[in-house]
């Protein structure tokens, strides 16, 4: 296997975010991958996620709104490029228009633990440093880890 070099110039642009999840790795990917267990977790804190249409595959798409606690609809697209079960998942994302200049590249990884959990490894690959600097100012490194956090919280849950 080759894997391709680190360039600082991607590294200027990722925003990187891990968490180690109480559930086997092939649970932690269903909960990225089943529409369902998507619109139960997969929002900001204090926002809710309605799936309008799910085509989990690569090609396919996943739009859905974040719904603030204020009632705001903020839409959203998913364009799936790799799937991989259960070790990883590419997709781009960002609002739900054609062309949207600030989509970005997520990546995730699922490695699984021998006691059962799972590392999950999301990188998000921003089209420059500077949009990838405004998201930081904006709080994506909060909103992911309390993401992460619904998600952690999805998975205890019997």
């Amino acid at each position: 296997m080759t894997t391709r070099p680190i360039d600082t110039w991607d590294l200027d642009r990722e925003i990187v975010l891990t968490r180690v999840l109480d559930a086997p790795r092939e649970r932690v990917f269903r909960a990225w991958t089943d529409p369902e267990r998507i619109g139960a977790w997969f929002a900001p804190k204090q926002f809710t996620c309605k799936v309008r249409h799910a085509d989990i595959r690569v090609g396919g798409s996943l739009r859905f709104d974040f719904v603030g606690p204020d009632g705001h609809v903020y839409d959203n697209r998913i364009t799936y490029l790799e799937i991989t079960a259960p070790n990883r998942i590419v997709f781009d994302h960002g609002a739900d228009r054609d062309d949207y200049p600030d989509t970005f590249r997520v990546t995730l990884t699922f490695d699984a633990q021998s006691n059962g959990k799972t590392v999950l490894t999301l990188r998000q690959l921003h089209p420059t440093k500077e949009l990838r600097d405004a998201k930081i100012g904006f709080g994506a490194v909060e909103i992911g880890n309390g993401t992460l956090d619904k998600l952690a919280d999805y998975l205890a849950a019997p």
